[in-house]
């Protein structure tokens, strides 16, 4: 019995040790999503808060580098190319690093995210774009240091910083009009091989329709002849379909362009078939 109770208290201590107390942070993690046009711009930052405490020119120091927010690097993550304050930013994420600063504001978009705060050794290599910007006066002070993307439109926002009585805003633009174009020309033009090649795909393995099926595949293969293993999927829509001779001269092409393509899997596929069709290899 003394035994049992005395590993009871051993297991007792050891599961204590390891467990962790929950509480709220001092500056907790935020993370927003906001689209932009066709862009999604995301941010990531922690917040920080006044707490009756003085903060730029004092608690945050003009003209020294400021990790924007608190813990890890702030961030922000564009899913296309864009321009920041008219400096081309390639798609990505990126630490928001500022100069703060009585009157305007340096910020810069820093391409290592991996800092825990400002990086050891600052490299201005990796600094993709720059932004000085005018500070404004807010008429009711943010109690919380707060990110943002606001004043936007179809082609554009602006990236808004706010604390205290302070607000910067740094204007960036998003390539709404090229995508849409872009998307315009693609459905105007029709479906692509690939969009024939799926479709034809989907109604052989769920057994539907193999007349519109081959149909699809035809016109997939026509757009890429040298596609071999849309030239497969051909085969084995006509070898469905009871065709067996075109099944065989169809995957006798698949083969060949596979050999071409040094893809030994589609070569063996191949081969496999035709011997299914009674073809002696």
């Amino acid at each position: 019995m003394k035994k049992l109770l005395f590993s009871l208290c051993l297991l007792f201590i050891a599961s204590t040790a390891v467990a962790q107390i929950e509480a709220p942070q001092p500056s907790p993690k935020a993370k927003s999503m906001q689209t932009v046009g066709l862009t999604e711009v995301t941010l990531e930052y922690s917040r920080p808060a006044m707490r009756d405490r003085e903060i730029f020119g004092n608690l945050v120091p003009f003209g020294k580098l400021w990790r924007t927010g608190a813990n890890q690097n702030s961030m922000i993550t564009f899913s296309d190319d864009v321009k920041f304050a008219g400096t081309n930013v390639e798609a990505g994420t990126y630490a928001v690093y500022t100069k703060p600063g009585k009157k305007e504001w340096t910020v810069m978009l820093y391409n290592d995210t991996s800092n825990w705060g400002n990086p050891a050794k600052w490299d201005d290599s990796k600094v993709v774009a720059t932004a000085t910007v005018e500070t404004n006066k807010l008429k009711n002070p943010v109690e919380s240091w707060t990110m943002a993307i606001n004043e936007l439109t179809m082609d554009g926002a602006h990236l808004q910083m706010m604390w205290d009585e302070t607000m910067v805003a740094v204007p960036f633009t998003v390539p709404t009009a090229s995508k849409t174009q872009a998307s315009i020309d693609k459905v105007m033009a029709g479906p692509s091989a690939n969009d024939y090649y799926s479709a034809a795909t989907f109604y052989l393995d769920a057994n539907k329709d193999l007349e519109k099926a081959h149909m699809w595949i035809s016109k997939a293969v026509e757009a890429r002849p040298d596609a071999f293993w849309m030239h497969r999927r051909k085969s084995l829509i006509e070898a469905k379909m009871g065709n067996t001779t075109a099944a065989i001269a169809t995957a006798k092409q698949s083969l060949e362009l596979a050999q071409k393509a040094g893809n030994m899997d589609y070569v063996k596929l191949n081969k496999d078939s035709l011997k299914e069709l009674g073809v002696k290899m």
